[in-house]
């Protein structure tokens, strides 16, 4: 395999197939592909959801269960592999059945060809690579590249009732940049961006990946912390706020001492759904601002 060659993933529960699948690719360019195969349902869905092949090319009939059952479950777990399913079927129904699931193109296994494969593949890669950009500019901010506003609110949602179901623990810390006003004020918007993105930059550094990093609003950051009590989610803030101070930022040729306040609220002790847990990390961060800024406050110490 060359280093440029891409990992195509094939499923599908019959062996010959993936025999002539292999002849169709190496009709292709043997340098450009590497073919892989999944024999099973199960072993399928782990690869696919691996995220280790560019694009993946799947039968609609698996044993007992179908192609369109493993498209649903695999982009509900949050798969964005691009996927092309094959069919001995040229009903329409399976057709719009299988792009309705998440499915970029499909194509009839007795119709197939070297020249419609390969064109397949690329108008699946391509298409998914468009989607990857449309979904990041619909769940990023723009300057910072953190998660925004939008998809705060939804990852809060589903962690918070995720949070009150099973009795777990979920911690939200806001962040707040002192005197940015101040910034832009004096050294002008484009001081202020480069503040806000290495803001940005070094809360993603602390944070755990299984945490979510966000812009909340202006100068403010939110942060959703799992499985975190309130003594631990404290003891993060006053992390982030050591970490502002510990350098000053540069934004061209000036340095500029940068200082945060956080509030910290937790489920289920400060609040009972996400609404309300915002409203009480947001009274610890009033808090904190009002104690003289540069510091993390708990609600539940107020």
């Amino acid at each position: 395999m060359s280093k440029s060659a891409l990992k195509i993933l094939l499923i599908d529960d019959d062996r010959m197939q993936f025999r002539l699948t292999q002849a169709q690719f190496r009709k292709i360019r043997a340098e450009a592909y590497e073919l892989e195969w999944a024999e099973t349902y199960e072993e399928g869905l782990e690869k696919l959801l691996s995220g280790a092949y560019a694009a993946c090319l799947l039968d609609y009939r698996l044993g007992d269960r179908d192609g369109l059952e493993l498209i649903q479950q695999a982009v509900g777990q949050g798969c964005r592999t691009p996927i092309v399913f094959l069919t001995a079927e040229t009903a329409k129904r399976v057709d719009f059945a299988a792009m309705n699931a998440g499915a970029l193109d499909y194509l009839v296994k007795g119709e197939i060809t070297p020249r419609t494969l390969e064109r397949s593949l690329r108008y699946a890669l391509k298409l998914g690579e468009t989607l990857e950009a449309l979904r990041r500019l619909a769940t990023r901010d723009q300057l910072t590249g953190l998660l925004n506003r939008r998809e705060f609110d939804r990852i809060l949602a589903e962690e918070s009732e995720r949070a009150a179901r099973f009795g777990r623990p979920l911690a939200l810390v806001l962040v707040d940049i002192d005197h940015f006003k101040r910034v832009n004020d004096t050294h002008g918007h484009p001081a202020g961006d480069e503040v806000l993105r290495e803001v940005g930059r070094r809360l993603g550094a602390l944070m755990r990946s299984v945490d979510r990093v966000t812009r909340f609003g202006g100068e403010e950051f939110a942060l959703v912390v799992m499985e975190m009590d309130r003594a631990m989610a404290l003891e993060t803030a006053r992390r982030i706020c050591a970490e502002m101070r510990r350098s000053p930022f540069r934004a061209g040729d000036i340095e500029l001492p940068v200082t945060v306040s956080a509030g910290v609220a937790v489920m289920p002790g400060d609040a009972t759904d996400g609404k309300s847990l915002v409203a009480a990390a947001d009274k610890a961060l009033y808090a904190a601002k009002a104690a003289g800024r540069d510091r993390a406050l708990a609600f539940g110490d107020l």
